[in-house]
């Protein structure tokens, strides 16, 4: 079995991160997503989510991730649908365009991209607005601790928001 087939081979995005899908079902790498969502959870209050809810959810998705050598750069895990589970950067690697390519790898494989994000994480929420995504709703105690969401959804609105996630994934 090949382990990355024809159209998901590892593609190199600079000298030291190569970009790399997993597929559903494949546990490869969920100690490091784990691990890399553990520290941002620490570090900021947010990702808070129990082991065997990011275990399950992590086998059922398709997994979009950066990484160097050996470190996760960053991931986003996504159903089939479009709706995206997890996203996490590392902090070292923010600001360097990995989170806007992972929403754009998703953006390509899916007719519509769709997140909750905690009502209280402007970090989170100023990223989704930056690309374009746009309030759906508001989910009152969305979160096991009680804490509400925003349903969220790639807006469709100026024509230009896909073509920007695609070049952005080509770039």
């Amino acid at each position: 079995m090949e382990l990355y087939p024809a159209p998901h081979k590892p593609r190199v995005v600079s000298l030291e991160v190569e970009q790399v899908v997993v597929p559903r079902g494949d546990d490869r790498w969920v100690e490091e997503a784990w691990a890399l969502k553990e520290r941002i959870r620490e570090a900021e209050g947010v990702l808070r989510q129990r082991r065997s809810f990011f275990d399950r959810a992590y086998r059922r998705a398709r997994i979009h991730c950066f990484r160097a050598g050996d470190a996760m750069v960053g991931f986003a895990a996504a159903r089939t649908d479009g709706y995206v589970l997890f996203l996490a950067v590392a902090p070292e690697y923010r600001g360097q365009g990995f989170g806007e390519r992972l929403v754009a790898a998703v953006a390509e494989e899916c007719d519509t991209v769709t997140c909750h994000a905690r009502a209280t994480n402007e970090d989170a929420l100023g990223f989704y607005r930056h690309l374009g995504f746009e309030t759906v709703r508001h989910v009152a105690g969305y979160y096991e601790d009680g804490g509400d969401a925003y349903y969220m959804r790639l807006g469709e609105g100026d024509g230009g928001i896909r073509e920007r996630l695609a070049d952005i994934l080509r770039g």
